[in-house]
């Protein structure tokens, strides 16, 4: 009997342990999350870029005529002044055109004085003929009269007719060449202009070998030696930058910002700026240029980048200054799009999508938690069954929102968000300040469903 006892009572022991292995094997494992409380916040919209820093006012100096630099009287990083003289071009070769357009212009204008002259001695060779024809149609007058009298013969009658004639035929001819003086008077004005026009113009080129500082600022490139000879830009060519020379009083950051982003970016918008060559430093500024259309990458770039993102220019001015700053440093600017003190915020890392089921006046319709199936002797869930199909006049639709913790339950609330600062999202409906949020692990979060038992992870863990 005694034997039996312990036989039986080992047996009941056996079930016993089985039965609780079989319920632990079969029963779901409840996700273990964690959880923030909803509380106000002051947050500002970020929009990230990258660039470099460049001054507001740059100028590229080149030549306007060929030469060799015969002085040069600055170096790289001088500082100088408006006016001041940088470097000459040997003048010689103008200086030599100068004294030919000089002296075509004078031949030109004593060419035009004789054809003047020439004019003035035509019209005088006009007022003779017209005398010499009217003294020779007062002869044919007389001739006329005496033949009408008898007292003159036929000769002396025709004499006089062909004389007027050959007079009036002479004055035609003086006529003629007083309008081909004229018209070579205008020609020779024309020819002065021409000529007094090429002599200005080898004027201002003598006057462009010497090259002066249009405005204060800091000499940030030399691209010539003294000695060396400079070419002048043509239509397929460009022309040799001798100097640039930059205002380095007003510094601006030009910045390349996603075109994602670039709708966010306004006039005016405040910016903090990080220049690498500066660290530890951050600097004021506000945006004074966005531009309308897409950076256009070069030739090298298209060939080596199969995927380019579309980036805008952005200027932002600094509003303070910066120490031994130089054209070309690399910069990191932060603009601030939108600012919302003191809101209900909820953490990035919480917001999720959920498809759920609405009604015919857009109303939620919250659905009984779907059980989770477990396979037989395992703690892995089965695949999730499929949702049945909607009622008549409802429809299911993607929904943005965050999972809250009640009573123990995964409660998904959708909520509408506003602005997203760099770890918050503004929540403008849906949540309540105190309500907690779950917020991870994100494994849990992406397959939570809504209604489902969770449990809160142990600090430390």
């Amino acid at each position: 009997m005694t034997r039996r006892r312990v036989l039986l009572a080992v047996l009941v022991v056996v079930l016993a342990g089985a039965g609780a292995a079989a319920v632990r094997l079969t029963r779901p494992n409840m996700p273990e999350v964690t959880v923030e409380r909803v509380r106000t916040r002051d947050l500002e919209a970020i929009v990230s870029a990258s660039g470099k820093i460049q001054p507001k006012r740059q100028i590229n100096l080149s030549a306007t005529t060929i030469g060799r630099v015969t002085r040069l009287a600055v170096e790289e990083g001088q500082r100088v002044r408006a006016g001041q003289f940088l470097l000459e071009i040997d003048p010689r070769s103008l200086e030599g055109a100068l004294q030919r357009g000089e002296a075509s212009v004078a031949a030109a204008r004593s060419a035009l004085q004789q054809a003047r002259t020439a004019v003035e001695q035509a019209r005088t060779a006009v007022e003779q003929a017209r005398v010499t024809l009217d003294l020779a149609r007062q002869t044919l007058k007389r001739q006329q009269d005496l033949w009408s009298g008898g007292l003159t013969t036929r000769e002396a009658l025709e004499r006089a007719q062909n004389e007027v004639e050959l007079r009036e035929v002479e004055l035609k001819a003086r006529e003629q060449e007083v309008q081909t003086r004229e018209q070579e008077v205008q020609t020779r004005a024309q020819q002065i202009k021409q000529e007094e026009a090429s002599l200005a113009t080898t004027k201002y080129n003598l006057s462009q070998v010497i090259i002066s500082s249009p405005m204060d600022g800091i000499v940030t490139r030399r691209n010539i030696e003294e000695g060396e000879n400079v070419v002048v830009g043509t239509m397929n060519n460009a022309g040799t930058v001798l100097l640039t020379i930059a205002d380095m009083s007003v510094i601006e950051a030009e910045v390349e910002v996603d075109e994602t982003d670039v709708p966010e970016v306004t006039l005016g918008q405040q910016a903090r700026v990080t220049i690498d060559a500066v660290p530890d430093r951050t600097f004021r500024g506000r945006v004074t240029e966005i531009g309308n259309s897409p950076i256009q990458q070069t030739a090298s770039q298209q060939t080596t980048t199969t995927a380019q993102a579309t980036n805008f220019k952005v200027v932002i001015t600094l509003e303070e200054p910066v120490p031994d700053v130089r054209p070309g440093f690399t910069c990191t600017a932060e603009i601030t799009t939108a600012t919302r003190p003191n809101v209900l915020a909820v953490p990035i890392q919480a917001l999720t999508v959920r498809e759920l089921l609405y009604d015919a006046h857009g109303t939620l319709v919250r659905e009984p938690p779907r059980p989770s199936r477990f396979r037989l002797f395992t703690r892995t869930p089965a695949p999730a069954p499929v949702p049945p199909e909607p009622p008549p006049g409802h429809e299911r639709r993607e929904t943005e929102g965050v999972f809250i913790l009640r009573d123990s339950r995964a409660v998904f609330m959708p909520v509408k968000t506003g602005i997203a600062g760099e770890r918050y999202f503004e929540v403008r409906s849906g949540l309540n300040e105190g309500d907690q949020v779950m917020t991870g692990p994100f494994s849990s979060i992406r397959e939570l469903p809504d209604g489902a038992e969770v449990r809160l992870q142990e600090s430390g863990r």
